[in-house]
């Protein structure tokens, strides 16, 4: 976490007799003192944590740089120098994923990513702002409530922007959208972006397609050298190791005691973005995956679900033949019941909720067998495939001819035992309906229809979204409401709707539906992201999800729409990026599409736990807040744990937000030190409840 407080405007302001005194983060390290203080706060590596001035004589023009930088200080001085001009675009430019703060005389830039996963958080204070990456210390520091609206559409509406604005659990805390800057002077605050936006009336050029993939490979492959050319850690104090155990080598009682092994590592499931990252990884000249002397063989870890063998074998199949390359040390971590989902409910508190919060214990299995630092193909769909809205994007710019291929695929995947035969013929005349509805209905229209629906409780479509032509129907729209939705009260989602209603007059980023739904999907994942690393967290390990760095992103961007609605578009341009890295044997059946989320495991998990989650739902804080009635969640689980149709992410999202706020609730400690209150922390008072309506 890094965080900065400016001084109070007046020395009568109320809220500057906390900033009179030494207002200090719990185990913060000063990187830069006042007038604008700045901190680094947590398990920071030295190397994490960069320093520069422009020039000895002007101590207060300046950068820091947290996190994993590709950028010499040559190179980080000139984009100080720019950052002094106002040129911010080149503070995101670096290989890596790292936060940037720039200091200029009074001036604080705060740059934020583009894909959302290092976050900057905001509040007001003392006559100044404060600002950090977390969410919770600002909440600690002016003592927020809990923003019921926002868990509310969190619930609702959870990949729409528009619902869940720039707000947090917090009331009171803000959020810089992605690609955008905070820029603080002389106590103004600015929110400015620093990425281009297409525009509507004219469309964009068309790109060169082997030129675009060739910029995916570069940027990927600097992302990924950037990771390996960082010094290698080794975990601080390794547990104590009880001796040799019967049926255990070195590295399985070191994993089964919960420490990650020094050196590189990366997952190996069996799909394209992680077998990607570990050939990379292990295949770049001069960067051997452990520590010198130990090997130069880059571990690689495949999670094996004894529970629910069933449906992944061409994956685990294909994850062994990647694995018999020389350069990796191949890991098969087994487990059976004990890793089912909902199997550990207990973890630490995140600074906000997730689904992820669910299966923390089976992926802290999976993880504490890694590596200290970690290769997770995290984010690859969100950011090399099209999201379903982009076919409206491509009817917008008369590109009719490219929308045959996706919706030929789409009528493939439909089941051949369907009710009647004509369902494959009538599966593209649905997809380009629906398509050139959203291409047809403007943003504002979109999202006054999206809360009429919330008002009405009109969410069967949402529910009715199986299979992938349902979810690509259901996803060409401008909003539509999350698996959750259908548990919410009718307050809640009138609430919702509201929140949808008024961001309807407002301007988008974006007025082309397959840009911003696209933007949206990845912001949510990186959010999601972000909330997996703090739950499922190893000591002395990090995780490295090059699919989401900045310049990532942004070559993925640049790839022509026409390329990414082909099928399999991923999958090659993965298997591009391998070929130019010298892999050019890959196992048969490879970039196939993903396995579908193990319903069967989280059937199983849930059963498991059925009589834990009853009582956490038996007085849930979810319900005092006015968002669910506790009997129909109640029922929802057993029904789920019998078999029935029932959205299981949705409950996950119930289940995980309500670990969350029991977690949030039952925490004695805070962020800060040096306050007039001795003890201060967010929602001190509980959950609000709800006021009642008038009849």
């Amino acid at each position: 976490m890094t965080g900065g407080i400016a001084d109070a405007a007046h020395a009568d302001d109320p809220a500057g007799q906390d900033a009179d005194r030494t207002v200090v983060p719990v185990g913060a390290q000063l990187l830069w003192g006042d007038p604008d203080p700045l901190w680094a706060v947590g398990d920071w590596r030295p190397d994490e944590i960069r320093t520069l001035t422009a020039d000895p004589a002007d101590p207060f023009t300046r950068i820091a740089v947290l996190g994993c930088c590709g950028a010499d200080d040559a190179e980080l001085r000139r984009a100080l120098l720019a950052a002094r001009g106002g040129a911010l675009r080149h503070l995101t430019q670096w290989p890596g994923s790292h936060t940037a703060v720039v200091q200029t005389g009074r001036r604080i830039t705060v740059v934020g990513d583009l894909a959302g996963a290092r976050p900057v958080f905001y509040t007001p204070w003392a006559g100044g702002t404060a600002y950090a990456t977390a969410a919770l210390p600002l909440a600690d520091l002016i003592e927020a409530q809990l923003d019921i609206g926002h868990l509310a559409a969190l619930l609702a509406c959870p990949d729409s922007p528009e619902a869940l604005g720039d707000g947090t659990p917090y009331a009171g805390v803000r959020r810089i959208p992605p690609g955008h800057a905070l820029i603080l002077r002389e106590g103004s605050r600015e929110i400015t972006g620093y990425e281009p936006v297409a525009s509507l009336a004219v469309a964009a050029p068309a790109a060169d397609p082997e030129h675009a993939v060739e910029g995916v490979r570069e940027a990927l492959v600097d992302a990924v050298r950037a990771r390996l050319t960082a010094p290698r850690h080794a975990p601080d104090t390794l547990p104590y190791d009880p001796g040799p155990v019967p049926g255990m080598g070195p590295a399985d009682r070191r994993a089964a005691r919960g420490a990650p092994a020094p050196g590189v590592g990366a997952d190996l499931s069996g799909g394209s973005a992680s077998a990607t990252l570990a050939l990379l990884a292990a295949g770049l000249p001069g960067a051997p995956g452990t520590l010198p002397g130990s090997g130069s063989r880059l571990l690689a870890v495949t999670f094996n679900d004894l529970a629910t063998p069933q449906g992944r074998e061409a994956e685990l199949e294909r994850a062994r033949a990647i694995a018999a390359d020389p350069r990796l040390h191949h890991v098969v971590v087994a487990a059976a019941e004990e890793a089912l989902p909902y199997a550990d409910l207990d973890g630490p508190l995140t600074d906000e909720p997730g689904p992820s919060l669910v299966v923390a214990a089976r992926e802290r299995r999976r993880l504490a067998a890694g590596s200290a630092d970690h290769f997770v193909g995290h984010g690859a769909r969100q950011v090399l495939d099209a999201h379903p809205a982009r076919l409206a994007d491509l009817l917008m710019d008369r590109r009719r001819r490219h929308l045959l291929r996706p919706m030929a695929a789409l009528a493939r995947s439909t089941p051949a035992d369907s009710a009647s035969a004509l369902v494959p013929f009538l599966v593209p005349f649905s997809v380009y309906s629906a398509a050139r509805r959203l291409a047809r209905t403007p943003y504002r229209a979109g999202m006054e229809a999206a809360a009429a629906r919330l008002r009405e409780g009109d969410l069967c479509a949402a529910a009715a979204a199986n299979g992938p032509v349902g979810a690509s129907l259901a996803a060409l729209t401008w909003c539509r409401p999350g698996p959750a939705a259908g548990w919410l009260t009718g307050e809640a989602l009138a609430e919702v709707s509201i929140r949808l209603a008024a961001a309807a007059g407002r301007p988008p980023l974006s007025l082309r539906p397959g840009e911003a739904r696209a933007r949206a999907a990845l912001a949510r994942h990186a959010a999601d992201h972000r909330v997996f690393e703090q739950a499922a967290e190893v000591r002395s390990q990090r995780l490295h999800a090059p699919f989401l760095d900045n310049q990532v992103v942004r070559a993925a961007r640049a790839l022509p729409e026409s390329l990414r609605v082909q099928p399999g578009a991923r999958a090659t341009i993965l298997r591009t990026v391998l070929t130019s890295a010298g892999v050019r044997e890959l196992p048969p059946g490879w970039g196939a599409p993903a396995h579908t989320p193990n319903e069967t495991a989280t059937r199983l998990g849930l059963r498991e736990a059925l009589s834990a989650l009853l009582a956490l739902f038996t007085t849930p804080l979810l319900a005092d807040a006015g968002l669910i009635d506790a009997r129909v969640v109640q029922q929802a689980l057993l029904d789920a744990a019998e078999g029935h149709p029932v959205p299981l992410d949705g409950l996950a999202e119930l289940v995980s937000m309500e670990l969350w706020l029991n977690r949030l609730l039952s925490r004695r400690g805070t962020c800060w030190t040096g306050t007039t209150t001795p003890r201060r922390r967010a929602v001190p008072n509980g959950v609000p409840t709800p006021r009642p309506a008038l009849s």
